[in-house]
């Protein structure tokens, strides 16, 4: 595909009656003022930028991932290596999406940069996967958490039940759909009162280990103990384990989904970045070794709620306080995740990967709803098939695979087009070093879990002869773009959505004379 303007000009000669009814719809009732374009707002600024950023890294993850991550280490001291490894990896990773976010100054993340580098099939796979098990199955997975910590305090002594759980994931899911189809500026707003939710929370774990360890109950972290081996962990077991520090560091490449709606995004971007990915590593290592103040390495990996554990030991009457707050961390988890994963569908659709209703924002409101209608509905049905826990890992091989193909875009692009300007440039040590990681860590995770790994490389591959089927090939019978025109209107008309009129300029990639690297 073309990009942009070949779907553009595709639907402009297939469907003539969709792109006529979108530009009426637009004269009768888009904005009246100096600017009556229908567009996406510049309304995030540089704290709900880092709002972004901290909310979607601090979801359910780091009350998750700590006892996958110690079963695999192998001892407390390793566990907290790959914590602290993890969130440096994580900034690799995010100084060079800062320069693809404003080289290529699109929303979509991954997919754009890399429909943008290697072309439409690569991006489409990236696409499909993160559409299909990616972002559903990580906002069913922080749901689920969500319900089962507020749903604890009324089944102290057993778990929760099946149905009310997923009652209650679905209402929330649910709700904040409503939310984020009505404002940006409420979903940020929510997002930003979350962030601050989330961070005190684990401020409170954080508080109460250390008056632990100044009262000298610190026996796992000593050093002849932190590195007294549970088991003997293999290379291929410690790449699991960061494999599962990856899913608690997840969305820190998230603010690059929403470039087209940040304020200055040359340097509120990076700033974001430098703000964000620090202070989640802090917590994250703080907060595990305030975990290992209270509790034996046997007594987390014997524990299904790690942070309640932590309440019961060391709380005692005030021990509630610790679901409720858990509780208040993933709401804004499933926030944050709606908020980005809807733009990334978007994305998909302004290229031409996906439906041309998905690339479609609300005539008022300026909301891409029928994206996170598509968002919302795969995350439900993912709750109704059943338990998402299993996916993690398939969501983490996958994601790392991601992230390695577009920083290996980056290093691309620089040989492809010298002469782009780049108001950020990193080091070449930095994408080298991040491919360096991201290779032998798939290797061995591919070595150790080759059913996992390699189930996560078939999901990505089905999306080929989609690819095919539903982009490549352009001759489709009339009948299928009459089918298409139909659903299209009738999305419209439902969704009260229109094709957003952008500026032209906005999200071209300049080319200048090459500068100096900062």
């Amino acid at each position: 595909m073309d990009g942009t303007e070949s779907h553009r000009r595709g639907v402009a000669s297939q469907e003539p009656g969709v792109e006529d009814r979108m530009l009426a719809s637009s004269d009768e009732k888009g904005n009246k003022g100096g600017d009556d374009r229908v567009t996406l707002k510049k309304e995030i600024g540089l704290m709900s930028a880092c709002a972004i950023i901290i909310g979607n890294i601090i979801g359910s993850g780091i009350f998750i991932s700590p006892k996958g991550v110690l079963e695999h280490a192998g001892s407390v001291g390793f566990s907290l290596i790959v914590w602290v490894c993890g969130g440096g990896i994580c900034a690799l990773g995010s100084l060079c999406y800062a320069e693809l976010g404003v080289t290529i100054p699109k929303s979509g993340g991954d997919y754009s940069y890399v429909t943008e580098i290697f072309g439409g099939l690569t991006g489409f796979l990236l696409l499909w996967s993160a559409v299909l098990i990616m972002y559903p199955t990580t906002l069913a997975v922080i749901a689920l958490t969500f319900s089962n910590y507020v749903l604890q305090p009324a089944f102290p002594n057993c778990l929760p039940p099946y149905v009310a759980t997923r009652l209650l994931s679905a209402t929330c899911v649910l709700l904040l759909t409503w939310v984020n189809c009505s404002s940006v500026r409420w979903a940020t707003r929510i997002q930003d009162f979350f962030t601050v939710g989330k961070l005190l929370a684990l401020c409170l774990i954080i508080i109460v280990g250390m008056v632990q360890i100044g009262r000298g109950y610190y026996d796992a972290l000593r050093p002849s103990a932190a590195f007294e081996f549970i088991r003997e962990p293999s290379a291929g077991q410690i790449a699991l384990a960061f494999l599962q520090a990856s899913f608690a560091f997840s969305g820190w490449n998230f603010l690059n989904y929403v470039t087209e709606e940040v304020v200055e995004p040359r340097k509120n971007l990076p700033r974001a970045i430098y703000i964000s990915i620090p202070l989640v590593t802090l917590v994250y290592t703080l907060t595990n070794i305030a975990y290992f103040s209270s509790m034996t390495p046997e007594e987390l990996l014997e524990s299904n709620a790690v942070a309640v554990t932590f309440g019961e030991k060391l709380l005692g009457m005030f021990s509630w306080v610790m679901p409720i707050s858990v509780a208040l961390s993933t709401f804004g988890g499933i926030n944050g995740y709606l908020f980005t994963s809807s733009r990334l569908c978007f994305s998909g659709a302004r290229e031409g990967h996906l439906p041309y209703l998905l690339a479609m924002i609300h005539l008022k409101n300026c909301t891409p709803i029928p994206a996170l209608l598509v968002c919302c509905s795969a995350t439900i049905l993912i709750l109704c098939i059943g338990e998402t826990h299993d996916l993690i890992n398939y969501v983490s091989f996958i994601n790392y695979l991601s992230y390695g193909v577009t920083i290996a875009g980056l290093l691309y692009y620089r040989y492809k087009k010298p002469k782009l300007l780049r108001p950020i440039k990193v080091n070449l040590l930095v994408p080298c070093a991040y491919l360096l990681f991201w290779a032998v860590l798939l290797v061995f995770a591919l070595w150790s879990e080759p059913v996992v790994c390699g189930m996560g490389l078939v999901i990505m591959l089905t999306g080929v002869p989609i690819y095919f089927v539903g982009v490549y090939w352009q001759n489709k019978p009339q009948w299928i773009h009459s089918i298409v025109e139909v659903i299209t209107f009738a999305g419209q008309r439902l969704c009260y959505v229109v094709f957003p009129q952008e500026d032209p300029d906005s999200t071209a990639p300049v080319e200048m004379e090459e500068k100096s690297e900062l």
